[in-house]
């Protein structure tokens, strides 16, 4: 690729996703707290805004086949020397972007010694309100395998002021714990949720003097919520799930954030399905396209139209379902647009190839079905180890279905050595159905070899 006038670094995938300055897995030498500006970064950006920069890193990642987020804000991060070194993946990108150029040249510091950092001074707080936890270990670089969740109060500046770090920690705490679910799922995450949402809902009622500080807030609290609520619906907590989109709806319809409600529409759809109330599936569905009209992401239709077509297979509405899914294959034609939200970095082929393989399972088409799922498997990043578990459940599923318990069971075996690294209850749920239908079959050598192991792990 020919490199823009500059390159943007990615997210940083930290796997603690607290409120506070100390918490960034990126941040300033342990020995001052003020971080030394990225100027190098900055002169490779030149004349492009920080918003087009971001777009060219995400159209670069997109041509080494890398999925990662970024955007005007992370730019910033990294231009004020918050971030003092990407991850991996980005990493990757950026030499992609810039050959012959080390992490040096473009204004980071060595890897080595962002994991030698010590823990930082305690930070001041915001009023009482906000939620306290002990105090956190010193963060780790990028990439680092997760640690137990350690929160802290969110920082105030002078006299408990809500500003910039604030608003930029609520956004890294969304971005971690969408990275961590992506690779481990929810079950070990959701639990340790609960302080950073009340922390964020904390700092908007401490309030910020700058409106756009304030519409920052608002719109963080509410991706958060979605992403909470995500992982207690993963987590096999419907009621739980239900309340934080319901917050992060009310949150958007305070501020009139489209992109918000759509989100938060488009999630509740996809939970209404799994609860077993299709029709609503469809309503939420429809509510979030709605929404969604008022942005110009073709992929966003994309997915909420296959969130539509889901709902109306689940009610046996094979022509419903068609035409849904015909919406969102030409939409998803379109390709990525630099409007599409950072939340969907997710939502590629694989995803959906997946999600049509479920629709089809929930017309009973197992052919088409198993066509999709092993699409869905084959196409699969594998940042998203837990979707490559979750695709290789309904595979096999879908093959014991049409009749190939043999294939069956070589799936849920791929499957099965997945949940060593994936925590969620909804796949181990789909695993224990697929054990329980293929013990009838357990002469079958591939079968019986299955089985064995699934009642190893227990």
């Amino acid at each position: 690729m020919t490199p823009p006038p500059a390159s943007s670094p990615s997210q940083p995938s930290s796997p603690q996703p607290s409120l506070s300055r100390s918490s960034s897995p990126t941040s300033s030498s342990p020995t001052s707290s003020s971080p030394r500006p990225n100027t190098a970064f900055r002169r490779l950006r030149g004349p492009l805004s920080p918003s087009e920069f971001a777009a060219a890193v995400r159209r670069a990642a997109r041509e080494i086949g890398e999925q990662v987020s970024c955007d005007a804000r992370y730019i910033g991060r990294v231009e004020s020397g918050a971030i003092r070194c990407p991850n991996y993946a980005y990493e990757r990108v950026f030499r992609h972007m810039f050959p012959g150029r080390t992490l040096t040249d473009l204004g980071f510091s060595p890897r080595e010694a962002v994991r030698g950092r010590q823990p930082w001074p305690a930070a001041q707080t915001v009023p009482a309100a906000a939620p306290k936890a002990a105090p956190e270990a010193a963060p780790a670089e990028e990439g680092d395998p997760p640690r137990p969740f350690l929160f802290q109060e969110p920082v105030g500046g002078p006299g408990g002021r809500i500003g910039e770090p604030e608003a930029a920690a609520v956004e890294e705490a969304v971005r971690r714990i969408r990275l961590l679910d992506d690779r481990h799922g929810a079950d070990s995450i959701y639990p340790h949720t609960a302080q950073p949402l009340n922390a964020a809902y904390a700092l908007l009622d401490a309030g910020a003097r700058r409106r756009s500080i304030a519409n920052r807030l608002y719109a963080g609290a509410g991706e958060l919520a979605i992403s909470v609520g995500w992982l207690a619906h993963d987590s096999g907590r419907f009621t739980d799930a239900r309340a934080h989109y319901a917050e992060a709806l009310a949150t958007a319809r305070v501020t009139g954030d489209p992109a918000l409600e759509a989100h938060a529409f488009c999630n509740a759809a996809f939970l209404a399905r799994d609860a077993g109330r299709p029709r609503e599936a469809v309503r939420a569905a429809q509510a979030a396209q709605r929404a969604a009209g008022r942005l110009a992401s073709p992929r966003l239709l994309s997915l909420i139209a296959l969130r539509e077509a889901g709902g109306w297979a689940w009610l046996t509405d094979r022509s419903g379902c068609e035409r849904a899914l015909l919406r969102a294959q030409a939409l998803f034609s379109r390709g990525p647009s630099d409007a599409d939200p950072e939340w969907m970095t997710f939502y590629g082929e694989a995803e959906l190839e997946g999600l049509e393989a479920q629709c089809w399972s929930a017309l009973g088409d197992w052919g088409r079905a198993v066509e999709h799922a092993r699409r869905a498997v084959a196409l699969q990043n594998p940042h998203f180890t837990r979707n490559i578990a979750l695709f290789t459940t309904e595979l096999a599923s879908d093959l014991l279905a049409d009749g190939a318990p043999d294939a069956a069971a070589v799936a849920a075996g791929r499957a099965l050595e997945l949940m060593d690294q994936v925590k969620s209850a909804r796949i181990r749920r789909m695993l224990d159905e697929t054990a329980r239908v293929l013990r009838p079959h357990g002469r079958n050598l591939a079968v019986a070899d299955f089985l064995a192991r699934y009642e190893a792990k227990g």
